[in-house]
């Protein structure tokens, strides 16, 4: 609680408070790591003391501080706190079955699927992590013609007939770790780039970054939580050995089961916050990975960018249009559960 009476600048509680958490979250990022958190801390704290009194400031940032810490401390229970071997465990029992999940690189980490557990977390707005569970996709059969097998048919198809445009595509939404913003933080790079063309002050600022920070943790939830009960193969794995052979994506697959799509349940829940905070229709240009050399694309609205952002795994070769269509339906489910949240009001 704050001291009676007591004048406080709330720009130094949040930047503080920020301070806090990243040196907490990112412990164990390097010198390399350490030196950024370090001259952004100190290039914020600059802007946003500048004038004030030193006892405003010293009072603020102890709020800031006290704030990080209780938000800390909460956390150390949700289930997330402690990830063994960079999110890959030694030992996780692989369902074995021709419908399950197996590896699909070469690198000895990533013979266990990615973070299998995520799913058992304590949600945020979701009441658990089933609340926003999907219909199962079209039962595994390798028989022509079945629903599932014309599913890969598709990604096969479509591989085979990639447009200029469909390859752009699937690479501005690829948002690979460790060379570009992750997909969640793509999301957050949009809502950063309106707000700052908006000009909007600190309450509505934090109140549509908490949103959406909330919303894209929880899609996580429930996406693994589903992810790992269907423990479903990957396009790749099924194309090459019931269509062909020499299936070849353009996308790296990623390291856990294919049912739903992550991009699409974090996508659709980022639309559905971000259309309740700026409205629905609220056309953006995306300029994520301009500094890359990947051109900005535009939308004309939150739920055509992430309707994108979806099928762009099709044309990746990583997901069917199951996991696409559902994964969109569970983060639309998962933002309403955000957005209920009374927090906001």
């Amino acid at each position: 609680p704050r001291e009676g009476g007591a004048h406080y600048d709330d720009a130094v509680v949040v930047q503080a408070a920020l301070a806090a958490a990243a040196r907490a979250h990112f412990h164990n990022t390097g010198p390399t790591g350490q030196r950024a958190i370090s001259m952004v801390e100190a290039e914020l704290r600059a802007a946003v003391s500048a004038g004030l009194p030193s006892d405003v400031v010293a009072r603020s940032e102890a709020q800031g501080a006290a704030v990080a810490e209780h938000v800390l401390a909460w956390s150390a229970d949700d289930g997330g706190a402690v990830v063994e071997n960079m999110g890959f465990p030694y030992t996780h029992a692989l369902g074995g079955g021709p419908e399950h999940w197996a590896p699909t690189s070469l690198i000895a980490q990533q013979q266990m699927p990615l973070l299998p557990r995520w799913g058992e977390n304590r949600p945020f707005a979701m009441p658990s992590g089933a609340s926003c569970e999907i219909p199962d996709p079209p039962a595994y059969s390798e028989e022509p013609g079945s629903p599932f097998h014309a599913e890969a048919r598709e990604v096969h198809a479509v591989w085979r007939s990639l447009t200029v445009e469909q390859r752009a595509i699937a690479r501005f939404w690829s948002d690979d770790p460790m060379l570009s913003p992750t997909p969640p933080g793509h999301w957050i790079a949009i809502a950063l780039r309106i707000l700052e063309d908006r000009d909007l002050d600190l309450d509505r600022s934090v109140d549509a970054l908490a949103r959406l920070g909330v919303g894209l943790a929880d899609a996580f939830i429930g996406c693994w939580r589903t992810k790992f009960r269907v423990n479903l193969v990957r396009p790749v794995t099924y194309i090459r050995r019931v269509i062909d052979p020499a299936f070849e994506p353009i996308m790296t697959t990623p390291p856990f089961p294919e049912y739903p799509s992550g991009h699409s349940t974090q996508s659709g829940a980022a639309a559905t916050v971000l259309t309740d905070v700026f409205g629905d229709g609220y056309a953006f240009e995306d300029t994520t990975h301009v500094d890359d050399g990947i051109p900005a694309r535009s939308f004309p609205s939150f739920w055509a960018a992430a309707q994108e952002a979806g099928v762009s795994r099709l044309y990746g070769g990583i997901h069917f249009r199951a996991a696409i269509e559902q994964g969109l339906d569970q983060g639309r489910c998962i933002g309403a559960h955000t957005n209920a949240l009374v927090t906001w009001r």
